[in-house]
């Protein structure tokens, strides 16, 4: 990974202690001065929207957050503690370990062992993956990366060198358990154990594969390529079948379990299949009125503004929201006017203010209409 590569937290502008809310709002703010669409042929710009969003992929992910503060930059590169614990040619199966340490019963009591060498279905895979407001919205087709258990390709699974093959094991005959007789205070009982010979395989290898160790899988990283389904939210999990760890014995692969991230928008906010947007607008535009071109999903369209609408006023776009992830329609953009006062106004422009005051009757010290239905939109209304 690059030594050059900016301090994420110095990208967001946010101290390193800072909560989960203040660094999503940093990233909103970030990520709407430098988006591309606010700043068309920017290149500088653009560069630092694409930097703000690595930096809030890293920060708002727990565990890559802990990694990036322990260790930096190197924390969250993809290859970090590759070679290590859970690299190529680690397998283990946690049924095996636990029966290892309970037996396969107690005098009779216990569960019978299953045919170790009967087909059985691999582990289920999880993957995260993070994604832009526009890509959930759209859906999209990612690669995401995950550490995979697959068949081994020398061996084919049966775990016996290249010309060699796997025998009953003489000790259980097969089946991965062997028999014991026990000396206790209630007497002799018999139970039984995994075999030492064969680890509970219930076959014997006498010359093991080398690259798998004898196992018959693999475990290393591999890129999968998923189809992000349109309208999925904010940490909805979609199952991909087949895609997780090889199956055992010639039994089927686990499903791959991908967690979805969506980065906030700087100027859209999701709600269900509907699609916020505030309007600012100016004083004049509010009462008289005005067609403006504003964004939506689908790209820039044209708004009639109505003259005299008032602040707060909500306008319904219709089917210009996110796409159903049942593919059953579309939600609508929700529109919020937001009527901006300027905060510093020139002698002129007080000047003029203050005569259309006049033109408008209205009276200082006293709310417009004093209580009566007659308002200042109904004053505008009347000198068209």
């Amino acid at each position: 990974m690059a030594d050059n590569k900016r301090d994420y937290y110095e990208v967001l502008g946010v101290q390193k202690g800072a909560s989960d809310d203040e660094i999503k709002k940093a990233y909103r703010q970030t990520a709407k001065k430098y988006h591309p669409d606010l700043n068309p042929g920017d290149a500088e710009a653009e560069q630092k929207f694409k930097e703000a969003n690595e930096a809030y992929e890293v920060l708002s992910d727990k565990e890559k957050r802990a990694r990036y503060d322990q260790y930096g930059h190197a924390g969250v590169d993809p290859n970090f503690g590759a070679g290590g614990f859970g690299g190529e040619g680690f397998d283990f199966d946690l049924g095996d370990l636990f029966g290892s340490f309970f037996g396969g019963g107690f005098g009779g009591f216990g569960q019978r062992q299953s045919n170790p060498n009967a087909p059985r279905r691999g582990e289920d895979n999880q993957a995260r993956v993070t994604v832009s407001f526009e890509e959930a919205a759209k859906g999209c087709r990612r690669d995401v990366e995950v550490q995979k258990i697959e068949t081994c390709p020398e061996c084919g699974g049966s775990g016996a060198q290249s010309g060699t093959t796997a025998s009953t094991c003489p000790d259980c005959n097969g089946r991965g358990q062997v028999n014991v007789q026990q000396r206790t205070p209630f007497g002799v009982i018999q139970t039984s154990k995994t075999c030492s010979k064969c680890n509970g395989r219930g076959k014997f290898i006498e010359h093991p594969c080398q690259k798998c160790r004898g196992t018959g899988r693999i475990r290393h990283a591999v890129k999968v390529s998923v189809n992000i389904p349109a309208g999925i939210d904010d940490r909805q999990v979609f199952t991909v079948p087949g895609a997780g760890n090889a199956g055992i014995n010639g039994g089927p692969s686990g499903d791959l379990k991908v967690a979805v991230y969506v980065r906030p928008h700087p100027f859209f906010e999701r709600d269900g299949y509907n699609v916020w947007y505030d309007l600012k607008v100016s004083f004049t535009q509010a009462a008289l009125g005005d067609t403006i071109q504003i964004p939506t999903l689908d790209g820039d369209v044209k708004f009639d503004l109505p003259a005299g609408t008032q602040p707060g006023k909500i306008f319904s776009m219709k089917s210009k929201g996110i796409q159903s992830v049942n593919g059953r329609g579309k939600g609508d953009q929700l529109v919020r006017i937001v009527v901006e006062i300027p905060k510093s106004l020139t002698e002129h422009e007080k000047q003029l203010l203050t005569e259309l005051e006049k033109d408008l009757n209205v009276k200082r010290g006293a709310p417009v209409g004093s209580g009566k239905k007659s308002n200042l939109r109904d004053k505008f209304e009347k000198r068209k």
